[in-house]
């Protein structure tokens, strides 16, 4: 195994640990809602903490990928495969679990209509928001490397800050952009530098212990994962560095399921409401079962392992489209006989 190689190995460890605590976080929010979990102060602290980390995560691993994506493919491929990979599955997937959760609202928390689902293009729902965010973050980033050139890397990086911590005042689909580029960007540095957590099992402690450090600091002072500002930005940063170090430590022993999980973490990410949701209506409103900790188990269980099955399905059946489609080869390819 080559140093390149194994640099990249670990990525799919840190997204499966990234997509557990997603499944988990839905699941127990789905539980408050539908009023089988108390909304207590232990489920806001643990929510909290979660969330001030487990989606910047995903930013940041995106993030790595992109400046060896531009130099290798140039702007108009790797803007393409972004229509290809992120909007497509987006629409679909939107339209998907939006028309099953339109027909099954009245056994649902929330009352979903055709209009929520339809309005896709100016207000994401439920967990779409992230890829909706992730095509503009990239989006934005591609442009300025296309224009700026590479050098643009570092001071574009000051400025997310900047327009991160100001990002309480802006407007709703503003945040999208402000609240997440600055981690994509921080994926593209840590790359960029070549910056290297090591996997010696002390640096796994000392920064994990860091972060728990910083997480009880963050709330016993009172805060949440919406109070933006710098202590919030520091405190993700050092959480998300503690999960790449402990997947750069994990990644040398070899777990296959585990890297299979990650790699199939969009699949998880697609189907997983699907799936913990409807795994939560039928324990509850068919079985009438209401015990917690059945449905946090059963719910996290199923929301990572019916998307896994289904992944399963489609490719031994060969159903194409589901997760991306090459919308970008026909106009790329129209453009390259073009000239």
């Amino acid at each position: 195994m080559t140093s390149e190689n194994y640099r990249f190995e670990w990525v799919d460890y840190a997204k499966a640990i990234g997509i557990l605590l997603v499944v988990y976080g839905h699941v127990a929010r789905g539980l408050v809602s539908a009023g089988i979990m108390p909304d207590s102060i232990v489920y806001r602290y643990v929510d909290s903490v979660i969330y001030t980390f487990h989606m910047p995560l995903f930013f940041f691993l995106s993030g790595l990928f992109l400046i060896s994506s531009f130099q290798s493919k140039g702007f108009g491929r790797v803007f393409g495969s972004k229509i290809d990979t992120i909007v497509y599955p987006y629409i679909i997937w939107s339209l998907l679990q939006g028309g099953v959760e339109v027909v099954l609202s009245s056994y649902t928390n929330a009352s979903v209509t055709v209009y929520d689902v339809v309005s896709l293009l100016s207000s994401p729902r439920a967990q779409f928001w992230f890829l909706y965010a992730l095509f503009l973050v990239f989006s934005i980033s591609l442009f300025v490397l296309k224009f700026v050139g590479v050098k643009a890397l570092y001071f574009s990086f000051i400025l997310s800050v900047v327009f991160y911590l100001w990002s309480p005042k802006l407007d709703f689909n503003m945040n999208f952009i402000s609240a997440n580029l600055v981690f994509f960007l921080a994926g593209a540095v840590f790359q960029q530098t070549k910056l290297i957590l090591f996997n010696a099992s002390f640096v796994v402690g000392v920064v994990s212990i860091l972060a728990i450090a910083g997480q009880y600091l963050f709330h016993k002072a009172g805060y949440t994962y919406e109070n933006k500002g710098l202590f919030l930005l520091g405190l993700s940063v050092l959480s998300l560095l503690a999960i790449v170090s402990l997947s750069e430590w994990l990644s040398r022993y070899n777990l296959s399921f585990v890297a299979y999980v990650g790699a199939s973490s969009m699949a998880i990410y697609l189907m997983h409401i699907l799936a913990g949701s409807g795994a939560r209506v039928i324990v509850s409103k068919v079985l009438g079962v209401d015990l917690l900790s059945l449905h946090l188990l059963l719910g996290t269980l199923l929301g990572m392992i019916l998307p896994l099955l289904a992944l399963k399905v489609i490719k031994y059946f060969k159903i194409p489209h589901l997760f991306s489609f090459p919308i970008s080869h026909y106009w790329l390819g129209r453009a390259d006989k073009n000239k």
